[in-house]
């Protein structure tokens, strides 16, 4: 059978069901350990009953509005995260495509802002991944990402990753000629 989706990776032959925690459950009964996470958005897991009932209660009542009105609901998780981080504000984002974006355009900004107009390079290590969106994929830089959306955007500088002292060694060579805006690494 031809699937109607795009082909964006070579899809491995499973289906997969259902999940129970940490588990996967395929359409022949097999188990999986999800080691993936569902590409890191599944950290809680699958099939939570807490979060299935906090989920159907939230779609109950209202499961989306725009960022153009207040939302209680997610001022209140702002504020929660603020308490136990760093952070002194929040701004939620719906994939993490987005959130390489706007760390992108944030650390412009902040440079921008103090005059400092120049510094808009962003280094980024070999083989990052930070997503699919034309600036993810240039500042991710593999040819197995770009190939074919050529001209990439500028402005990114991919630093080897691997060797502390090749790395230390790349980005103090970096940091000197003055035009950096950030380091973008990928979390775990």
């Amino acid at each position: 059978m031809i699937s109607p989706l795009l082909p964006t990776y070579a899809r491995a032959p499973l289906a997969f069901e259902r999940g129970e925690g940490s588990w996967l459950i395929d359409t022949e009964g097999r188990r999986f350990l999800d080691l993936a996470a569902g590409i890191a958005v599944n950290a809680l897991g699958h099939a939570h009953p807490r979060l299935v009932a906090t989920l159907a209660e939230q779609g109950a009542r209202l499961w989306h509005v725009s960022n153009l009105y207040r939302i209680p609901e997610q001022e209140r998780l702002a504020e929660r995260l603020v308490a136990e981080t760093f952070a002194d504000t929040v701004f939620f984002t719906n994939s993490g495509t987005e959130a390489a974006e706007l760390a992108i355009k944030m650390a412009r900004r902040f440079w921008h802002e103090r005059g400092e107009h120049e510094r808009t390079r962003i280094l980024t290590f070999e083989g990052a991944f930070h997503g699919r969106s034309i600036a993810a994929i240039s500042a991710a830089g593999a040819e197995k990402l770009t190939r074919g959306f050529e001209p990439l955007l500028p402005g990114f500088t991919r630093l080897p990753f691997g060797d502390a002292e090749e790395i230390g060694a790349a980005l103090s060579a970096e940091l000197e000629k003055g035009d950096v805006a950030a380091v973008m690494l990928e979390p775990v």
